[in-house]
């Protein structure tokens, strides 16, 4: 399955938002929980070879989706206990924290 994923940049700050294909478009909710799977994922559709890359310089990133979230697991950049689930889809975010 694809990933779509939207860079965005604002200073030093780099954040990736990353999400499974299949999934734009959609709203999931579970109890107080909502996610909304909209622009802010639209971008491109990439391999998970050029997600990872992609992350290697993000200081924020933003995943939605089974594949997404295991490619992000890969690199270190999402874990299990890191990750909320919400109508049955994964959500996790990575940020780097320097100091």
């Amino acid at each position: 399955m694809p990933i779509r994923m939207k860079v965005y940049r604002q200073g030093t700050e780099i954040l990736v938002a990353a999400a499974d294909a299949d999934l734009i478009g959609r709203t999931f909710r579970e109890g107080k929980f909502k996610i909304e799977v909209g622009r802010f994922y639209e971008g491109d559709v990439v391999s998970e070879e050029a997600f990872l890359e992609q992350l290697e310089g993000a200081t924020i990133g933003n995943f939605v989706g089974r594949e997404t979230i295991e490619a992000a697991k890969k690199g270190g950049y999402a874990s299990d206990e890191g990750t909320l689930w919400i109508g049955g889809v994964p959500h996790a975010q990575y940020i780097l924290v320097v100091g």
